[in-house]
Formats: structure tokens, sequence, C-alpha cells
């Protein structure tokens, strides 16, 4: 509880009433590695941060291929929130990657905090704008870079996950195979 303080605290000011008030709402989650958070073409229902573990953000192609669009870590906000706001069903999957501890808002309890604390929805406009200068941020190499490049990219922006997510995950992320990744891996050593 006191991380996800910490990280709310990064956006705005809370009194203690609040973040009381903060603290009831929330329900612990423990997630084993491979169960998923949210499913594509299920409406999102919570609001999620994640405590310990690690998640992706993932989908299925045309072909039937899983493509793995963004990893999320430790001391992170998780919610699909399109799905979220306009309760509409997801278009991916969130998927836990290791064994994780999070804890989460139900769509009731989101909205009494909007309704109740003033100032929450700045907090929570920031914290989204945060997050899509990010993910923006992430994508972008992936893109314009070469495979190599991309690699590289990913070891800076994700510097704790290469030991704890399967490779076969980082190379769906690079958007290579899982044999190009360890012949690029290889000539890094």
């Amino acid at each position: 509880m006191k991380e996800l303080i910490e990280y709310i605290l990064h956006f705005g000011n809370l009194n203690q009433q609040q973040i009381d008030f903060i603290s009831k709402k929330v329900t612990e989650l423990e997630l084993v590695k491979d169960e998923y958070f949210s499913e594509a073409g299920k409406i999102s229902r919570q609001v999620g941060f994640i405590v310990e573990g690690i998640v992706r953000v993932c989908y299925y192609n045309n072909k039937g291929e899983e493509i793995t669009k963004y990893f999320i870590e430790e001391n992170n906000l998780v919610v699909d929130i399109e799905s979220f706001e306009n309760e509409i069903p997801s278009t991916a999957y969130v998927q836990a990657v290791t064994d994780c501890r999070l804890i989460y808002f139900s769509k009731k309890d989101w909205q009494e905090l909007l309704n109740t604390i003033v100032g929450w929805d700045t907090i929570v406009h920031k914290i989204i704008s945060k997050a899509l200068i990010q993910k923006v941020e992430r994508r972008s190499p992936l893109v314009s870079e070469d495979a190599m490049q991309r690699y590289l990219k990913f070891l800076e922006v994700y510097p704790n996950l290469v030991n704890r997510v399967p490779l076969s995950y980082v190379a769906s992320y690079l958007g290579i195979t899982q044999s190009s990744l360890s012949r690029i891996r290889k000539k890094i050593r």
C-alpha cells in the first residue's frame, strides 16, 4: 500500500484523510505466472497497481501470432484505460509474466475516489499523460531502428527485465524471431 501512495504523491498532494480513504478502497490480488489481469473481448473493470512482478500487454494478430505490445513493472498502474473508461471490450490481454502481487480498485471504488477526493481527476490525468508519453517513447525506436538497435534500446528502457521475462516475449516485443534475438545476444556478449 505504501508503494501506491508514494506513486500517487508524485502526481499531486493528498491529506491523511484522503490517503486513509484510498487505502480502504483497494483489494489485494495475486496472479500466478501466465494468469490474466484483463482479457481481450471483455470490459476492463479494475485499475491495478503492481506491487511485485511484471505483466505484459499483448494481442493476437490476424495470423494468430501473439504480439507483446509492452511490459509493465513494479510500482506502476495497469489498466486498459479505453476499455475501463468507455466500458467497451478490450482489444488486448494483460498477462502476468511472473508471479505478481497487485492491489486494485474496482470501477465502483475508482468512481468513488473521483467523486470524493478533490483533485483526484487532476492526479489521474497526470498519471495517464505520463503513461502515454512513456508508451510513445518506448515504442518509437521499435519503428525506426534495426533489430540490434531495438534490443539495445530495450535493455536501456527495461534494464531489469531481460533476466525475468521469457525471451519469446522479448522477441515478440521487438518484432523479431526468437532465433534472431539469440543471434543478436551472442553478438553483444
